[in-house]
């Protein structure tokens, strides 16, 4: 796994983490954190917060931790339901 170096990119890293958990613990579905998570790193991008190396560490573990199904898991520790209940 790329790791990250610098001080803000892993913050960041954190951040979004978590606001994809929370999301994630609202019903919102896969595809929904994918999108919240690229308006993030976009607007990271165009603030020139990081610098391109490690603003392409951050995009990279990113998506790579959104598509890992264990990333995510249920109230009750089950994946599968964690994107299904609540939904109607």
């Amino acid at each position: 796994m790329t790791s990250l170096q610098h001080p803000d990119a892993i913050r960041h890293f954190q951040s979004l983490c978590d606001a994809c958990q929370e999301l994630a613990h609202g019903h919102h579905g896969p595809g929904e954190l994918r999108l919240y998570a690229d308006g993030y790193l976009h607007a990271l991008r165009r603030t020139a917060v990081l610098d391109p190396l490690s603003q392409r560490r951050l995009e990279e573990l990113i998506d790579r931790w959104i598509r890992d199904p264990s990333a995510f898991v249920g109230a009750d520790g089950d994946r599968r339901t964690l994107f299904e209940s609540g939904r109607r």
